[in-house]
């Protein structure tokens, strides 16, 4: 190895834990010891070079990291700065759409949304079902007011 070889390899620590966690497949593990070996959060690898990285599709590593923040591991805002929330298959349309909305609104009561269901032809039920998967995947987290429809 030469000189300049050995001044840009970089040195870090991950914990060996993530070996012995039994929902963690070989992609989450690789994803993360891809997103522990990142130096800063303005050098954050993309989608596409983690998985590059990690020998893996794109969609893989999006499980994967759903996998990683569902354990905890991964916070959820590196998540949704990296996928997206378009690209999360944990959410339903109507959740995506609804979080959409919402984000637009964000002190929107709930008598106010089910007024606004009326005109889509959702019931109650329906929507206080997304406003819970959103809830549950951390979609809520900066939204309290919205957070609260949802208990």
């Amino acid at each position: 190895m030469t000189t300049d070889q050995a001044q840009a390899v970089r040195n870090f620590t991950v914990s060996t834990d993530i070996f012995y966690q039994p929902d963690l497949d070989i992609y989450a593990q690789m994803i993360y010891i891809v997103l522990s070996s990142s130096t800063s959060e303005s050098s954050m690898p993309t989608l596409s070079g983690i998985a590059a990285k990690g020998r893996m599709t794109p969609k893989q590593a999006v499980k994967a990291m759903q996998t990683l923040v569902n354990l905890k591991l991964v916070p959820h805002k590196l998540f949704r700065q990296m996928i997206g929330e378009f690209q999360d298959d944990r959410l339903s349309w109507a959740a995506k759409g609804l979080l959409t909305y919402c984000r637009k609104q964000p002190t929107i009561t709930i008598a106010e949304l089910l007024e606004l269901s009326d005109q889509s032809g959702e019931d109650e039920q329906s929507i206080r079902r997304a406003l819970v998967e959103l809830r549950d995947a951390g979609y809520l987290e900066e939204y309290p007011e919205i957070s609260k429809l949802a208990n």
